[in-house]
């Protein structure tokens, strides 16, 4: 039998702010009240302070920031 976990693909996402990539592989994000946390898989963690989620692509393994003060 097959082992389930081959079959799984986890969904990966280029951390993009400002169009530039500033963290890869990320598996978690979570919005705070004026930042977001996001995680990779090992657990390696970064903060974005003054920052907001405005878009999550899946298809493209993308999740855009901004920061507070931009529209």
């Amino acid at each position: 039998m097959e082992n389930v976990w081959k079959r799984i693909k986890l969904c990966e996402f280029s951390v993009l702010l400002q169009n530039k990539m500033v963290f890869k592989d990320a598996v978690y994000a979570k919005a705070g009240r004026n930042h977001v946390t996001v995680k990779d898989v090992l657990g390696a963690s970064k903060v974005f302070k003054n920052c907001k989620i405005v878009e999550v692509d899946v298809n493209s393994e993308r999740l855009v920031l901004s920061t507070e003060n931009s529209s």
